[in-house]
């Protein structure tokens, strides 16, 4: 079997869960694809077992699976270069959260086992998918986000469902997340946890001038439409951490729900809810002895 590494080696631990997964891959007959450029910071050598290859997107191609090996913005990383190939993809957590990289070290050898005997299920995150008046495409699986730059001046946003005005945001920015993305920015300004797979968007401002403006929920099949005029303030537009800044006014995007699916492999006796206890330590409370 072939399985494609897309590490991060500025994660202190990335070598030692390399080294791990070598060792492992060796004693399975196993074949290994990393890019070169991270195999020399990693100080790896080619052998029978590990390939390198020119680029990350080169191994994803070559793999059957793609071991993602970092935390959630390497898993974002892969996504961003891997969206269309659909191939199941391991996270494991060589970073800090990791949300969708919960893979930890000391499990490994028992989950790539798991992998190899197909002992496992997919948990298929959908991307947004935001389209601009020119039929530029851009791809999210956790956010888009319309934020003011080098700037303490607040912005306006407006924002239409399906053809319907919903409101003008007069705030720092707006973010319109996945329900994989509710437990990134989107929960940091105070927007709602959203389990995964639910066919929805969610639209939080940050730090809105209005008390009464608060995160909506909606429907992710029908279009959101997000435009920004020209003001006194710079604004960026990015998709996942991508980074545009706009430059022509009147700016409008159009927000779906994509046919793209990031597949996660999603082990026996893994759960979401589990992940959200062990990660966020979610409901926990010191007076209590077991969660």
């Amino acid at each position: 079997m072939k399985f494609a590494v897309i590490a991060n080696p500025s994660k202190y631990e990335v070598k030692e869960v390399m080294l791990s997964t070598i060792e492992w891959a060796q004693k399975n007959e196993v074949e290994l694809f990393l890019y070169s450029s991270v195999a020399k910071q990693l100080h790896l050598e080619p052998s029978d077992t590990l390939t390198l290859t020119e680029s990350d997107g080169d191994s994803i191609e070559a793999g059957e699976i793609i071991l993602v090996m970092g935390g959630d913005g390497t898993i974002l990383y892969t996504a961003r270069i891997g969206k269309r190939t659909e191939k199941p993809v391991l996270g494991i957590n060589s970073g800090r959260l990791g949300f969708m990289t919960n893979i930890q070290q000391e499990d490994l050898n028992n989950a790539l086992d798991n992998v190899l005997a197909g002992d496992y299920t997919l948990d298929k995150r959908h991307f947004l998918r935001a389209m601009d008046k020119d039929g530029e495409k851009y791809h999210a699986l956790n956010e888009f986000l319309f934020t003011r730059k080098d700037t303490t001046s607040m912005i306006n946003i407006s924002a239409d469902y399906d053809g319907n005005y919903i409101n003008t945001y007069w705030s720092d920015g707006l973010i319109v997340s996945s329900p994989t993305g509710s437990t990134a920015y989107n929960l940091s300004s105070g927007g709602p946890i959203v389990v995964p797979g639910s066919e929805v968007l969610v639209i939080t401002p940050i730090n809105p001038h209005t008390l009464t403006t608060r995160p909506l929920i909606l429907k992710a099949d029908k279009p959101l439409t997000v435009r920004l005029e020209d003001q006194k303030s710079d604004i960026l537009f990015s998709y996942d951490g991508v980074i545009k800044e706009i430059d022509e006014f009147p700016y409008e995007v159009e927000i779906v729900k994509s046919k793209l699916t990031f597949n996660l492999i999603q082990l026996q006796g893994q759960n979401y809810f589990e992940t959200l206890r062990k990660k966020l330590m979610w409901g926990q409370d010191s007076r209590r002895t077991k969660i």
